[in-house]
Parts: C-alpha cells; sequence; structure tokens
C-alpha cells in the first residue's frame, strides 16, 4: 500500500511537471515579494536622511581596536541610566584594522544587556588566519574640534570615527579625501530584539504562507558612499548589466533595489535586480580620478540593496561632511549584525586581492576542470553515455567530463543508481577514464523522506534535518516528493555528509567520479514565495520558511544566503576525504555565498536559449570574478528552449573562453550534441572547442594566478586599462588574463562588430595575426569561423597545439609560446605547470617559468617559490615551437644559449596577408626543456 501511495505522489509529480515544465515555470516578478511587500524593505526604504540620532560615547582603544557605545541623541547625556523595552538600549561598535589596507566594523547589542536571543554572526566564512593580520591599535587620535576619532590604517590611509552623529569612513592622510565611508547620510537603522507586548502584531503573510517571526523585527539598514567614484559593480547574482545602475532617484524607472536572496527562478529574465541563486554583498567602486575601493557585509540573511542615483537626496536637508563626488548606496538586511569590511584598493586587482584575502583564494581545479564539459539533463542510461561518447571520437572533437542528472539515481534518491538504466556504473566510468575523461553526478541536498532509503534513514535517526517552527523535522516538497534537508549549518552534519562520499558508501562510484549541487539556494517547491498557498503550480521553485529552525535555535531567515555555501563546502570536504586528502576536489555548485571560491565552481544556473542571455552571460560572469569567484560559467546553449544553429555556434565561441566551460540542456530541448547541425557547423563547434584546448596552459596557469591572488581568469576590460573611461561600462568584451581580449556576437546574422581596443599598444587577432591600433575602436568585419579574439602587444602566451581526446591525454605534449611583441620590441608572459591532479603543488612540487623577451632575446627564468628540499615536480615537455609577432628587426636565425650548449635552429618567416597585415616569424622545434633556464639569442 506505501509502495502504491509513493508511486501515485511521484505520478502527480509527473504530471504537474510534465513534459511542458519550461513553459509553465516560466518567470512571473509577482509571484515573488517585491520592497513594498517584503516589510523590512519597506520600512528601511521610508527613512529620511539624517533620521539616525545615535551618537558614539565612551571612544577607546580595548585588546588593539577601537570600542564605543553607540546611544541614542537622547539619552547621549545619560548614558549609564537603565534602559527597559521602550528604550534603545545601547549597540556596542568595534573597529579593527589590518594589514594591506582592510577595516572591519561591527555593531551588534550590547550582550551584557541580555537580548532573548544572541544575533547571529555568519560562521567559517573569514579565513581563520586572516585575524593574524591585525593590526594592534596603541593610540586614538582626537580631532583638533573633538569630533572624531581617529586612528591608523596604513602609510597612506586612516580610518575615522565621527562621533554626533556617529560616521565611520577610510581617508587618505595626504589632502584628507575620503574613500569610503558608512552613515554619512545618517540613515542607520538597527532594529533590536524585544520582547513581545500584548496585542503586537510580529506575524507576516505572503499570499498563504505564514512567518511566525518570534522574535519580531531584527533589521538592520544603513548607508554606504564610495567618493570619486564613476561606477559600482558587484554584489551578484542578478541577471544585469555589470555596472551597477540606480534603482532610486530622479529619473529612475526601475523602483526595486537589488536584492540578494537565494532563489531558484526558472527563466530568469535580463535586466533585472532581482536575486538569483547565489548572493555576495560585495561591492567594489571604480573611477578614474581615485581608483579602486571595495565594501562587503558579512551576513547571509535577505539583503536589499539601492544604487542610489545623483540627485536622490537634493531635498532632505542635511550637511554633508564632504563634497567629493561620490555614488551613495543603501543597503538593508532582514536580521544578523552589522559586520563589514572597508577594502582602500587603491587599484581594481588590490581590492579582489584585499577582498580574498578575508574570505579566501579561489581552489586550484585539476587540469580535466578547466577543460570541455558535456551535459544534459539527462543522458538516458548507459549505452547512451557510450554513443555520446563514441561520437566526440569519431567526430575529433575532445572533451573530459560527462554529466549524469537526477534521472540516473534509484527514484531520486542521491549517492545511489538505476541499476536498469545504469546496472555497471563503475564499468562505465572506468571505460571513460581509458581516455582520461571522467564523469560527474548531480547530488542535491534534499533527501527523500523514505524509511528505506539509508540516508534519510541515518538522518532521521540522528536529527541531523532542519526543523520546523514546531521543532519537528522540516518536510518540503522537491524532486523525490516528500523531502527532508540537512541543517549543515552544523560542522558535524557537514562533516557526516563529506563520510557519505566514500567509495564504501557512495556504492558504484570511482575516483573519476565528481560532483554537482544543484538546488542548493535552497530548492523547496511548495516553500512561501510562490502562488500556489501550498500546491505546487506556478512558479513554484522557491525555498524553505524564514521561520524554520537549525542549530541553535538559528532561523533559516538569518542563514539562508549561506546555506547552498555549507552544503558545497562539506561536499568538497567529502571529495578530499574520499581521496585521503590527495585528489583535488570537483563540485560544482548553483548557490553560493562569500567564500564559495575555497570550494569549486558555480554556474549561472537555468538560462534560456536567446540572444538576450548569451549577451548577459558576461557580465554575470565577469561580475562573478570580481567577488572572488573565478571559476565560473554559463549554460552553453541555454538550458532551456532550443537554439538556433547561429545562435548555438556563437554560444561556443564564446563558451570556449569562459572559465568554465560547459554545455547543458533541459530534457525536453532537443538534443543538440556538436555533431547534429549540419557538417559545417560541427567543424566551427570543433574548431571553438579546439581553441579551449589549444589555450589551456594559458587558461591554467591563470587559475593559478587566480590560486594565490584572487585576481580572476575573466576579467572587465577595467581591471586591465583602470584609467580607460571607455571600457568602465564595457560588458560585451573582457579580458582572459591579462594578455588576451575576447568580443562577443550577439545579434543573429551579424555582418560587423565594434571593438574597443583598449591601450597605446597594439593588438594581434589570435587566429590571423593581423594588427591592430590601441586605444581605438575599430569596426571589423564579422565571419561565422570565430568571434573577434586578440592577443595584447607585450604579452607571451603558452599554448598545446595537439589535440587529443581530452586534456588528460595531451600532459607530455609539447608547448608553443606566442610572442606578441610591443612597440619596444617587448613581451612576457608566464607558465604554470604541476602535476594537475593533486595537492602536491602546496608542498612545492610545481614549474613556474617566466618569459621574458627583450633585447632580441626571449629568456625563461624560475619564478617557483619551491623550498629546498621539498617536493619537486619534473616534467620532460619542452617547446616545440615558438612564434613571434611584430618582429621588426627581421632575424634570420637564432642561437640557444648557455654556450655549453649552442645549438643553432632554423627560422621560418612567413608573411599573411589581410586586413591590418601582419608578418610573423615561426621558430620550429627548438625542442628546448621547458622546465630549464635558456636564452634563445635572436641574429
Amino acid at each position: 500500500m506505501e509502495t502504491q501511495l509513493e508511486n501515485l505522489r511521484l505520478l502527480f509529480l509527473f504530471l504537474l511537471l510534465g513534459s511542458h515544465l519550461s513553459s509553465v515555470f516560466s518567470w512571473k516578478k509577482e509571484e515573488f515579494r517585491n520592497c513594498i511587500q517584503t516589510p523590512f524593505c519597506k520600512r528601511a526604504r521610508h527613512r529620511n536622511p539624517g533620521s539616525c540620532a545615535l551618537v558614539a560615547h565612551d571612544v577607546t582603544i580595548v585588546n588593539g581596536e577601537l570600542t564605543a557605545k553607540l546611544l541614542p541623541k537622547e539619552n547621549h547625556e545619560n548614558p549609564d541610566q537603565d534602559h527597559d523595552q521602550d528604550q534603545s538600549k545601547p549597540l556596542i561598535l568595534s573597529l579593527s584594522v589590518y594589514q594591506d589596507g582592510i577595516v572591519r566594523l561591527k555593531i551588534d547589542e550590547d550582550p551584557k544587556l541580555d537580548p532573548r536571543k544572541k544575533r547571529f554572526e555568519v560562521p567559517d566564512v573569514i579565513l581563520p588566519e586572516f585575524d593574524q593580520k591585525k593590526l594592534w591599535l596603541q593610540k586614538l587620535l582626537t580631532e583638533e574640534d573633538s569630533s572624531s576619532s581617529v586612528v591608523y590604517l596604513s602609510d597612506s590611509y586612516e580610518v575615522v570615527l565621527r562621533h554626533d552623529p556617529f560616521e565611520v569612513y577610510v581617508r587618505e592622510k595626504e589632502g584628507k579625501r575620503r574613500v569610503v565611508s558608512i552613515n554619512s547620510h545618517g540613515l542607520f537603522d538597527f532594529e533590536q530584539l524585544k520582547v513581545k507586548k500584548e496585542g503586537e502584531e510580529w506575524e507576516e503573510r505572503f499570499k498563504g504562507h505564514t512567518d511566525t517571526r518570534p522574535y519580531g523585527p531584527q533589521s538592520i539598514s544603513f548607508d554606504v558612499s564610495f567618493y570619486d567614484a564613476d561606477f559600482v559593480y558587484g554584489i551578484p547574482e542578478h541577471a544585469t548589466s555589470l555596472a551597477l545602475k540606480p534603482t532610486r532617484g530622479p529619473g529612475v524607472e526601475e523602483s526595486e533595489p537589488y536584492r540578494l536572496f537565494n532563489l531558484d527562478v526558472f527563466e530568469y529574465v535580463h535586466e533585472s535586480p532581482f536575486g538569483l541563486y547565489g548572493s555576495i554583498p560585495f561591492m567594489i567602486s571604480h573611477g578614474k580620478s581615485r581608483g579602486t575601493s571595495g565594501f562587503f557585509w558579512l551576513n547571509s540573511a535577505e539583503m536589499q540593496i539601492d544604487v542610489l542615483g545623483s540627485g536622490w537626496d537634493a531635498e532632505s536637508g542635511i550637511s554633508l561632511p564632504s563634497s567629493q563626488s561620490r555614488i551613495d548606496t543603501f543597503w538593508m538586511s532582514e536580521a544578523g549584525i552589522v559586520d563589514t569590511f572597508f577594502f582602500v584598493g587603491p587599484g581594481p586587482k588590490d581590492v579582489v586581492r584585499q577582498y580574498t584575502s578575508v574570505t579566501g583564494r579561489p581552489s586550484m581545479p585539476q587540469l580535466f576542470a578547466t577543460a570541455y564539459h558535456q551535459c544534459r539533463w539527462n543522458y538516458r542510461d548507459e549505452e547512451d553515455v557510450e554513443n555520446v561518447d563514441s561520437k566526440f571520437d569519431e567526430h575529433d572533437i575532445p572533451y573530459d567530463v560527462l554529466w549524469l542528472d537526477i534521472e540516473h539515481t534509484d527514484g531520486k534518491r542521491y549517492l545511489t543508481w538505476d541499476r536498469v538504466l545504469f546496472p555497471h556504473p563503475e564499468e562505465m566510468q572506468r571505460k571513460l577514464a581509458a581516455k582520461g575523461r571522467h564523469m560527474v553526478t548531480i547530488v542535491d541536498p534534499h533527501i527523500k523522506r523514505d524509511d528505506s532509503y539509508f540516508l534519510h534513514k541515518e538522518a532521521s535517526q540522528k536529527g541531523y534535518y532542519v526543523k520546523d517552527a514546531t521543532g519537528n523535522d522540516y518536510d518540503g516538497w522537491c524532486w523525490p516528493g516528500s523531502s527532508s534537508y540537512l541543517d549543515v549549518v552544523n560542522p558535524e552534519i557537514r562533516s557526516w555528509w563529506a563520510e557519505r562520499f566514500s567509495s564504501k558508501v557512495y556504492v558504484g562510484s570511482t575516483p573519476s567520479l565528481y560532483i554537482w549541487n544543484d538546488m542548493n539556494e535552497p530548492s523547496v517547491f511548495n516553500g512561501p514565495e510562490d502562488m500556489s498557498s501550498g500546491k505546487m503550480i506556478g512558479n513554484a521553485k522557491v525555498t524553505m520558511p524564514r521561520d524554520a529552525l537549525h542549530q541553535g535555535g538559528v532561523e533559516h531567515r538569518e542563514v539562508h544566503n549561506a546555506y547552498g555555501y555549507y552544503f558545497h563546502m562539506a561536499t568538497s570536504d567529502g571529495l578530499v576525504k574520499r581521496g585521503d586528502g590527495n585528489d583535488r576536489p570537483f563540485v560544482l555548485s548553483r548557490a553560493f555565498f562569500a567564500g564559495s571560491q575555497r570550494y569549486g565552481a558555480v554556474w549561472t544556473g537555468d538560462n534560456t536559449a536567446d540572444w538576450d542571455h548569451l549577451r548577459v552571460s558576461v557580465p554575470m560572469i565577469l561580475t562573478l570574478g570580481l567577488t572572488g569567484l573565478s571559476f565560473t560559467g554559463a549554460d552553453v546553449g541555454g538550458f532551456f528552449g532550443n537554439p538556433e544553429p547561429e545562435l548555438l555556434v556563437r554560444w561556443y565561441q564564446i563558451g570556449a573562453y569562459y572559465p568554465f566551460f560547459r554545455a547543458h540542456a533541459h530534457h525536453d530541448t532537443k538534443r543538440r550534441e556538436p555533431w547534429l547541425f549540419g557538417e559545417r557547423r560541427t567543424e566551427l563547434i570543433k574548431e571553438a572547442v579546439h581553441m579551449r584546448y589549444m589555450l589551456l596552459p594559458y587558461f591554467y596557469t591563470l587559475f593559478r594566478e587566480a590560486n594565490t591572488s584572487g585576481i580572476p581568469v575573466a576579467r572587465p576590460l577595467w581591471m586591465e586599462f583602470p584609467s580607460e573611461e571607455a571600457t568602465f561600462s564595457n560588458d560585451e568584451a573582457f579580458m582572459v588574463g591579462n594578455s588576451l581580449l575576447v568580443q562577443g556576437i550577439y545579434t543573429e546574422r551579424a555582418k560587423y562588430a565594434s571593438v574597443y581596443l583598449p591601450g597605446k599598444e597594439s593588438w594581434y587577432d589570435l587566429k590571423t595575426g593581423a594588427v591592430y591600433k590601441g586605444g581605438v575602436t575599430h569596426k571589423l568585419d564579422v565571419s561565422e569561423e570565430s568571434v573577434p579574439a586578440f592577443q595584447k602587444a607585450g604579452t607571451i602566451i603558452p599554448r598545446k597545439d595537439r589535440f587529443r581526446r581530452s586534456s588528460t591525454q595531451m600532459i607530455n605534449d609539447p608547448y608553443t609560446l606566442v610572442i606578441a611583441l610591443n612597440s619596444s620590441q617587448k613581451a612576457e608572459g608566464e607558465l604554470y605547470i604541476d602535476d594537475g591532479k593533486s595537492f602536491s603543488f602546496e608542498k612545492g612540487a610545481y614549474i613556474h617559468r617566466r618569459f621574458v623577451f627583450s633585447n632580441g632575446k626571449l629568456t625563461s627564468h624560475n619564478v617557483a617559490s619551491n623550498a629546498p628540499g621539498g617536493a619537486q615536480f619534473l616534467s620532460e615537455c619542452v617547446i616545440e615551437r615558438i612564434i613571434l609577432l611584430g618582429c621588426s628587426a627581421g632575424p634570420k636565425n637564432a642561437l640557444i644559449e648557455p654556450e655549453n650548449n649552442n645549438v643553432e635552429i632554423e627560422m621560418g618567416p612567413l608573411l599573411l596577408k589581410s586586413k591590418g597585415s601582419s608578418s610573423f616569424i615561426t621558430i620550429r622545434k627548438p625542442n628546448i626543456p621547458v622546465a630549464s633556464d635558456w636564452t634563445i639569442n635572436f641574429l
């Protein structure tokens, strides 16, 4: 009988989803709360500038930090008086400074006054070692009028606490120009926890759902100003332009703030401030006159952020303490505390480096993960997998990873296999591994409530599930039907979950199997923010109730945006444990939060096969990179819908330059493997994939740079050209590292493309070598063969030009160096190599070379910081070809030095005739070891 009921539930789910799921679940903004329907946002937006009346009192230095009490102005003269529930209690402010231009400001309720509960502070995001960079404050300076206290930050900057009304800002020591500030407009508000009075209404209702709100209103809001800024960026995830547009102010049409609330939104629309799958409350400002600064609020509750247009405060009547130009923003959160960080830059890379020194550098991926991935919901069975795999070989298209979606499981029970469709999973994986390929399977956070399912049985017995407001295991509806969700906020439960990935527990898995975490916002079909009053209709994929309970009585509202982060963390740790700490994990996550870069890759979610979604993929990926997430991409071809062949080809051509390169599609779409669109289009897709494989050494080197510095692989143009205003709002083109510029084609049947090539130096067409002047917008003819891509003069790019079935089979292949000389006949670049899979590189087992061309010589230098006697990595690879672009002298031959190993090599000059013709010289088979010191003297 129980089995029949389960089958009926699954049938109901299937009928409800049906074959028209993509159209039924189309995005409708009216199905989600807007600011007016969100009480904390509505209250905050109604505050007027200057309404904050808090005064800093008892300012002193304690344990190396500036501390103060924030009191309402009316209580300022009697700060020690008793405070009953009708009066505001003092807030405790602490301000600490750190190396490399970082300031941390915390404001919370005074724990001595015994609030009903401790307000939530987000754990396990800030690196433990970050606190070691704290600068121990010794003294406090008071400005002449005694209105402000000043503390040291660095030789160039200082931090100021203004007392009345309270304000915190960073300024330059010389000239006293401001960089970034909080509460300059007096919009700070902190709703303190209190005891509910008789007749007081705390509950909130939205479309049939009730949020019990047992602790009442607890929101926080404040203004943040960025000085001498032209634009602000960041705060993903939104399908919008790279430069954030004003949401309030004169002439602003869009009235909604940028929302940060992790939600599973089907077929999201572009150019909307609506929040999507992940949230990172980190904003970067950039301007020509001052440079770059940043602001981060460590808070995992729902957040709404306004970018305030010029003149928004014209009628406020307040007198601002600075006449500098600025961009004002307004930050609102439902719960939590003020735990904020200021980053002074002054350059774009400085700010990203500073932010990732707090939240962590991106993890170093395995080499295979940086190559091409083939995915679909779903490859049907083992025969389907084998056919797809063999077709890639038949058409000479390399790939590294084949993915399986939810249908590979036994009734949506994760870490299991449908033994009818996939009877021999280990053998299937081993066949792929024999070609150097890997498999990824999906593992979502919802656990099917089935007493015969080993995961549910153990989690239920151990009490590992999130609870509902009544204290029972939360029961939500997702792909398996009735489901519960692990309380991964609890480190004990994360550790337990990590152990589930051992081969003994995950039967049928092998060491070449890796993991995909989807639906981890968490997505719940019958959650509070749909139109359905509990029934799964319309856009039903929403999330968990805010009053659900986690470890220690933490409400889900307080931790919501970090739930997927913790699940991602636990899964990644599980793969590390599975490999006894020797195998780098690969875990793709849809939900993310600050710090997610430490655990793997993310993608932009369920996009659609249209030109607008191709277009918006670039600013979405660039924004993720700016906020620490370097290993990112968008579903090539679009998840929903059937792309026209031209769109699919264009998507492959630009997707080949995404840091994470994966094709993926919904199960209702037509099959779209690369060979299904005619011979010519197959050839074009193959060329795009081959380009990615050719550039893998360059990409891998960039991933190592991200791993050590936080600087992303894909970068906005202004990150490399920070003083060029023409780049500040350009998000149709992007840099891959510091050497490549890629311009997408975003319209069908395009004949021309306008491409701005920044800088004073020339650029070389990546395919033809044709040279183009920098600092100019070029109107270029567009062919179907590729998107415009250029190498910057003055750079050296390493490549591998032999094509194999997978990146794994290319490991011992020789290298090509492409040298693009600048006007001074100089260039430089780097190459990083390790074993591509283990953590041995952390012990010094890697090769890192810097190539420098100057004065007619190409030299290879070792820049690895290998400790004597430490781990070693050896490579017998050689450089088999050197391509020299823009060489004016026209050398006839070359000599490899040092003299005890002199080898004279031949060169073959080639002349390409095209628009902006350029000659280049090819050195064939110098066969010099890639890991050695050497010099080639061009004669």
